[in-house]
């Protein structure tokens, strides 16, 4: 089962799945956009309309793929968006649109899947989650925040549900050529001062969707969870795409790094007290 198939990387994984040979339950808020790869793949491919918004569009969609194939075998979070603009610009809509996706929906479809999963003794959650989880890019601050809060979910659930039998593992993919950046939602009240960091930012995103040098296609990032289902590992994290686990690697040693200089003071000789008056 895999949400947010319309386009991008959930399209790309779902006709992958398909090709080699597996039943998918492909999701999008409008199943219409689903029609190419039901044609491709009539036999294997089955589809729901699913806004991951709505906790019932969520159970419904479990249970059609409950009704069509049995059981999930993997169930992948894709559905998700990144909301644009500087802290100081987005507003609360804006942001509680983009928890309530990005967080809360693949919080309500692995809730509705987990009685099915915890039932079969068996099962492997992938949560796609994004280099921004760990590298906070400017103009990226509720998109950055929704997938940090991903992984913690995904952490947490982790520990949960192991001795159910059930992995989870978190995806951090770097830029792939989809329509990321041209769906970016750029409602907000924008602040002259932050336009030199946002403009460039924005630029640079929806430079994504031509490709080039260390943009990856989203067959390839695809073709890696292809590979890491089929061989029945389970690791806790999979940096996808080039470059990405160095990134990643080294925004944590700059965090060490952080924690380690502040915590010399706090372990240095104590001061002599103050005197009381």
């Amino acid at each position: 089962m895999i949400t947010g198939c319309s386009s991008g990387l959930g399209a790309a994984l779902a006709d992958a799945v398909a090709a080699a040979g597996d039943r998918v339950l492909a999701t999008a808020r409008r199943p219409e956009s689903l029609t190419p790869l039901t044609d491709r793949h009539p036999d294997l491919v089955r589809t729901a309309a699913c806004d991951v918004r709505d906790t019932a569009a969520c159970e419904a969609a479990v249970a059609t793929a409950i009704d069509a194939f049995g059981r999930i075998d993997v169930l992948v979070n894709n559905a998700g968006y990144g909301v644009f603009g500087a802290v100081e610009e987005i507003d609360d809509d804006a942001l509680a649109a983009q928890l309530d996706t990005n967080l809360g929906g693949p919080w309500r479809i692995t809730r509705a899947a987990l009685p099915h999963l915890r039932a079969a003794g068996s099962g492997h959650i992938l949560m796609v989650s994004s280099t921004a989880a760990g590298i906070a890019y400017p103009g990226l601050g509720a998109y950055n925040a929704s997938k940090a809060a991903l992984e913690g979910l995904a952490e947490t659930l982790a520990g949960e549900v192991a001795a159910f039998g059930i992995g989870v593992t978190i995806l951090e993919p770097g830029g792939y050529a989809t329509g990321y950046g041209a769906s970016l939602d750029s409602r907000r009240t924008p602040i002259e001062a932050y336009a030199p960091i946002t403009q460039a930012m924005e630029a640079g995103i929806a430079s994504l969707a031509g490709g080039g040098p260390g943009i990856g296609q989203p067959q390839e990032f695809a073709a890696v969870v292809l590979e890491l289902v089929e061989s029945g590992a389970r690791p806790m994290r999979l940096p996808v795409g080039a470059g990405v686990a160095t990134e990643l690697l080294e925004a944590w040693d700059r965090r060490r790094e952080d924690m380690l200089d502040a915590e010399r003071p706090c372990t240095a000789a104590p001061a002599a007290p103050l005197p009381l008056r």
